[in-house]
């Protein structure tokens, strides 16, 4: 049962996360009360939350379309923005025929693969990521709805699968080397490096995902990238410099950019 605390003390909660910088105070207030099950389990996530750890890393998940996704220390945290890219990837899966494949490249926590699995039947789904702790995280989301494995991109992945996938998913990190030192603390100094360095422009990653990802694609497979809204051009550019058709979608709700390639189909 949650601890129980007057109106008083939790608006003592909100303040105390207000004053550290927290722009949604009154909110993150009343998740830290509604899952700490002691005053002292309360303060301990309080101070964590005060000292610049990332909300969803205290809680232990993240929102994300509608599921709670577990995220554990130290992994990077699912993005509100990444529901975009998630939504078009269940929209070009639901309209394959059959059992579709799919797959999610820079997987992090899996997020991007269980809203696919949790909205696509008869799917068919595999999940990558190099670092360690979002494999482990991912398989934890995922169970028995796809397989995740560890390692650097396609290399990663079965060998069966090559040019058998429908959708493939990456939301590579795309923040230039040079910016990382300008994002908020919670993201620069607890969520892995290796989730958020593009390096010089952002876009290495991408352009690595892109180069390969004809090989893994059936024909008329799509490829589906998330990028920053000031990259969405050249993002582009780069998936038709490697024989795609490029469409470039921007949310202005959610400030996200998603690039889907598709490859000649027969």
């Amino acid at each position: 049962m949650p601890v129980q605390l007057s109106l008083h003390a939790q608006v003592l909660v909100a303040e105390r996360l207000r004053a550290a910088g927290c722009v949604f105070a009154e909110d993150e207030a009343q998740l830290l009360v509604a899952a700490a099950l002691t005053p002292a389990a309360l303060e301990d996530m309080l101070d964590r939350r005060v000292a610049g750890l990332p909300l969803e890393q205290i809680l232990g998940w993240a929102e994300f379309c509608g599921l709670r996704i577990a995220v554990e220390p130290g992994v990077f945290v699912p993005r509100r923005r990444t529901e975009f890219l998630a939504s078009k990837a269940i929209d070009l899966a639901r309209r394959v025929d059959g059992s579709p494949v799919a797959v999610d490249l820079c997987c992090g926590s899996g997020a991007v693969a269980t809203a696919l699995a949790s909205s696509v039947r008869r799917l068919e789904l595999y999940a990558a990521d190099i670092d360690l702790a979002a494999v482990q995280c991912a398989r934890r989301n995922l169970g028995t709805a796809g397989k995740v494995f560890e390692g650097d991109l396609y290399a990663s992945l079965p060998v069966d699968l090559r040019g058998r996938v429908d959708v493939l998913v990456a939301n590579a990190p795309y923040v230039p080397t040079g910016a990382i030192g300008m994002m908020p603390p919670e993201a620069r100094l607890h969520e892995p490096h290796v989730a958020l360095d593009g390096g010089t422009d952002g876009l290495d990653i991408q352009r690595r995902v892109v180069v390969s990802a004809h090989e893994w694609l059936v024909p008329g497979g799509h490829l589906l990238v998330e990028t920053g809204p000031r990259q969405l051009n050249e993002s582009a550019a780069i998936f038709e410099r490697h024989g795609f058709a490029a469409e470039a979608h921007f949310s202005a709700e959610l400030e996200a950019a998603v690039v889907i390639g598709t490859i000649p189909g027969e």
